[in-house]
């Protein structure tokens, strides 16, 4: 039998020895002495893997049954017991496999990963190995090191989360009410520093899609990848409030009319985006309970900066003398609604999340920076509540819908469901700094593995900030002020510490590095 014989999808299946051995090289299993074509050297191929049912013979089996591409797995699947093909010890050991047959299947495999093959029948799959594992192999087989290709290729959505955590220290400077100029300074250098980062992400990730073809319909069906999706339109939505902080109240009407337009555009793509990704992640994914973190809320997070948005339009807008040149009271109603929608959204969640602390223990090692995204939700709505019933005698007449002192009740109700809520904030940073208190400890032995999530260390305390100085103002209290002072420079040096450890994960070959299947 020729290799192309075997490798062949018509026809009927190969046969091969039924007894066991070790140390063949080319088995089924371990300990069964066979190692299937879908294998060989721990890469998965994405044709038909072999099983053995009842009585020995190996039959072709096609890659849906395993779940479609990305499950391919080493498998036996006797249908007998769960055995192997034989015992050790009760047969004599099959001879070795032809070397055309190793050849042929070394070959095919250096064509799917890297090479020039063009198959037809190997179009169209996707694997993850296809990228990363694929580069491995390469290099590993020709010594050639890892190329810009490659490390483009490890590229995802999780790396916007840097934009998010950069734009929201610019906005929560903003926030502080001791104004100087060297603050406006710092504020600036870090809105413009998030524009750029934003434009080389995006462009990253632009190339990714281009040099790996199919990547960007992988990356909305990995069950890690898909919740981070949403992640660059909260980073457009951090650019977007810093444009008003810093932008509207210094130019002309076309910036503030610009703001009010793209605001319309924010609020209708965060609705859609959100129950997009969350369709999408219903109808291709399962998550088991015991894997639930707070990062299961991301997809909703784009709601959650529509009040803290048009309170900062609006706001923009009487700083810079024109309260008048845009519709405030369709802002303001348009922003609750959408904040109350991602808000309740991640109550839901975050409510499933207590569940599973309580079944299942804290996460583990590499999910715990995660635990922080659970602040966001109650501290950008405590933010975007306080703010906009602070500015309610400038959004509402005084006889809005036939009610006298109607500005002067919201605000009151805006005043107290902010503490409420800002209460809530404060309780889940509690929680999630004291989830990593055993790594703090001298003795402990516990490692926390570096990855893009880190930034959830700044991006949803940022919110914490802009509520705590929202409430202060409200409440006329230096203690809340100092407070969100002094929690601002603690993110500020977070945010360098974080930054500082992804540089030198990049130096490292730690980040932006293919890696074998974990």
């Amino acid at each position: 039998m020729t290799s192309k014989g075997i490798f062949s999808r018509p026809g009927p299946p190969p046969r091969l020895p039924t007894s066991s051995s070790t140390g063949s090289g080319f088995g089924l299993a371990s300990g069964s002495g066979y190692e299937t074509p879908m294998d060989i050297e721990g890469m998965p191929w994405p044709d038909a893997p072999l099983s053995a049912p009842a009585g020995g013979r190996p039959t072709v089996r096609p890659a849906a049954a395993f779940g479609g591409a990305r499950a391919l797995r080493r498998t036996t699947d006797l249908e007998a017991g769960r055995g192997v093909l034989g015992r050790r010890g009760s047969q004599s050991p099959p001879p070795p496999p032809p070397p055309a047959l190793a050849a042929s299947a070394s070959a095919r495999l250096r064509g799917l990963n890297g090479g020039n093959s063009d198959d037809r029948r190997f179009r169209g799959v996707h694997l993850p190995a296809e990228s990363l594992n694929g580069a491995v192999m390469r290099a590993r087989e020709t010594g050639r090191e890892v190329g810009w290709r490659d490390r483009i290729g490890c590229f995802q959505w999780t790396w916007f989360t840097i934009t998010m955590a950069t734009g929201g220290i610019a906005n929560a400077l903003h926030s502080i009410p001791y104004r100087s100029e060297w603050l406006t300074g710092i504020g600036l250098a870090f809105f413009f520093l998030n524009l750029f980062l934003f434009t080389i992400i995006c462009v990253m990730l632009a190339l990714r899609f281009y040099l790996r073809p199919g990547s960007l319909v992988d990356s909305f069906t990995d069950q890690w990848e898909s919740l981070f999706i949403s992640a660059i339109v909260v980073s457009i939505g951090t650019i977007l409030i810093t444009i008003t902080q810093y932008g509207v109240p210094h130019t002309g009407p076309w910036l503030l009319s610009l703001a009010e337009a793209l605001f319309w555009v924010y609020i209708g793509t965060s609705a859609l985006v959100s129950a997009g990704l969350y369709l999408t992640i219903w109808s291709t994914q399962v998550f088991p309970i015991h894997t639930m973190t707070p990062v299961w809320v991301f997809p909703a997070y784009p709601l959650l900066l529509s009040a803290p948005f048009g309170s900062n339009l609006i706001s923009a807008a009487g700083r810079a003398g024109r309260p008048d040149g845009i519709n405030t009271i369709p802002i303001a109603l348009a922003a609750i609604t959408v904040q109350g929608m991602g808000f309740l959204i991640s109550l839901l969640i975050c409510a499933a999340f207590l569940y599973r602390l309580m079944t299942q223990k804290l996460p583990r090692d590499h999910q715990r920076p995660g635990v922080f995204i659970s602040i966001g939700p109650s501290a950008f709505s405590a933010a975007g509540l306080v703010q906009l019933g602070s500015l309610s005698p400038s959004i509402f007449p005084v006889d809005f819908m036939g009610t006298q002192h109607v500005a002067h009740i919201l605000r009151l109700q805006a005043y107290m469901a902010g503490l409420w809520l800002w209460g809530l904030s404060i309780w889940f940073f509690l929680v999630s700094v004291g989830s990593l208190w055993k790594y703090l400890r001298p003795e402990s032995k516990g490692k926390l593995p570096f990855q893009m999530t880190w930034f959830s260390f700044v991006f949803p305390n940022t919110a914490l900030v802009t509520a705590t100085e929202a409430l202060g103002t409200a409440f006329s209290s230096n203690g809340l002020h100092i407070f969100g002072c002094a929690l601002m420079g603690c993110l500020v040096l977070v945010w360098m510490l974080v930054f500082t450890k992804m540089l030198r994960c990049l130096w490292r070959r730690e980040l932006l590095w293919p890696k074998g299947n974990d």
